[in-house]
């Protein structure tokens, strides 16, 4: 830098300014976010959106919006009534059937982690908390099954009474299957599908067998 001792700068050239960032004028929805809205249109959007992953179980299709926009307000809503729903059920507990809530929460749980630690384990694509919004939310139509079964148990138990719950949770286990490797099928590896949907067909199958099995005290 020796060269630059020598070079001068001429006073007919200004060197005084100001120096700015040219900032660009945005439209108000670019700089729009969600810490601005109200609540309620917070609570309504996230409703919404609930309901069409509802909407997406109970018209199962090959679809990536349950994948994409993944959450478990969905899950945990319906983990919470079909627990409640299955609460009191053993003819033989003398207590408030409060263990029974806690069986049940944690066995949809604990499964629906299991089934997705199997699934990355033999190499799907899927996220883990991905899985547990698909298992949770496709529950849906066994709660549908449980809703059912309490309104039909309302009337009586009997022959005709077991015939239209079986029928009820054995064509609920079948959508919840169906909807639930419906999709979750295209994460996996082709040559290991069956490995995959074998784990969420028991999955169901105990929920299902919950279900049937219960009687009101």
């Amino acid at each position: 830098f020796a060269g630059l001792a020598d070079v001068s700068i001429s006073e007919d050239i200004p060197v005084e300014g100001e120096i700015t960032v040219p900032v660009g004028s945005g439209s108000p929805d670019e700089d729009y976010s969600t810490l601005d809205e109200p609540v309620r249109d917070t609570i309504m959007r996230d409703l919404k959106a609930v309901g069409k992953k509802f909407v997406h179980v109970m018209y199962p299709k090959k679809s990536s919006a349950l994948l994409r926009d993944w959450d478990l307000w969905g899950p945990l809503v319906l983990c919470v009534s079909l627990a409640l729903m299955l609460q009191g059920g053993s003819a033989d507990s003398k207590d408030d059937g409060g263990p029974q809530f806690a069986e049940v929460f944690v066995i949809i749980w604990f499964g629906a982690v299991v089934i997705t630690l199997n699934s990355k384990l033999l190499g799907g694509t899927i996220s883990f908390f991905q899985s547990l919004c698909v298992l949770g939310y496709c529950v849906l139509p066994l709660t549908v099954a449980m809703l059912v079964c309490r309104l039909v148990l309302l009337a009586g138990s009997g022959t005709v009474s077991f015939i239209i719950r079986l029928i009820v949770v054995v064509a609920m286990f079948g959508w919840s299957t169906l909807a639930s490797t419906a999709f979750l099928a295209d994460s996996q590896p082709p040559n290991r599908k069956a490995l995959v949907v074998y784990p969420i067909f028991l999955f169901y199958f105990v929920i299902s067998w919950m279900i049937l099995t219960f009687t009101p005290q």
